[in-house]
C-alpha cells in the first residue's frame, strides 16, 4: 500500500512539471463573418499582452470561398438563368509561447458562437 501512494504521489509532480512548463499553443479561428473573427483576435491578443506572454499572429491565411451554382427553374422550361450562391470562409491563426492553465484563462472571454476556435498544445523547442 506504501509503494502505491508513492507512485501516485510521482505522478502528481510530474503532471505538476509538465503543466508548469512552457508550451506552444496554436489557436485557430475559423468564421463566415470577417469582423467576429478579428474582434476575438484583438481580444486574445489583449489578453496575451495583458499576462506579459510571447504571441506571434494573428496570421490571415487565405479565404475559402465556397460556392454553389444552381438553375432558377425547378423543371428546367423557360430561360437558362442561374443562381450562384457563395460562402467565405476566414481564417486566423495565433501562437502563444505560455503554460496552459494561462491560456484557460485567456480564452474564457466571450467567443461570439458564430466563431469556431481550435486550440493544439505542443511541447516548446
Amino acid at each position: 500500500m506504501a509503494a502505491a501512494t508513492g507512485v501516485k504521489k510521482a505522478d502528481k509532480v510530474g503532471a505538476e512539471g509538465a503543466e508548469g512548463a512552457i508550451h506552444r499553443i496554436r489557436i485557430t479561428l475559423t468564421s463566415r463573418s470577417v469582423e467576429n473573427v478579428e474582434r476575438v483576435c484583438a481580444e486574445l491578443i489583449k489578453g496575451a499582452k495583458k499576462k506579459n506572454l510571447t504571441y506571434h499572429g494573428p496570421v490571415r491565411m487565405p479565404t475559402k470561398t465556397l460556392r454553389l451554382t444552381t438553375r432558377k427553374t425547378p423543371c428546367g422550361e423557360g430561360s437558362k438563368t442561374w443562381d450562384r450562391y457563395q460562402m467565405r470562409i476566414h481564417k486566423r491563426l495565433i501562437d502563444l509561447h505560455s503554460p496552459s492553465e494561462v491560456v484557460r484563462s485567456i480564452t474564457s472571454i466571450n467567443i461570439d458562437p458564430d466563431v469556431e476556435v481550435e486550440v493544439t498544445i505542443a511541447e516548446s523547442h
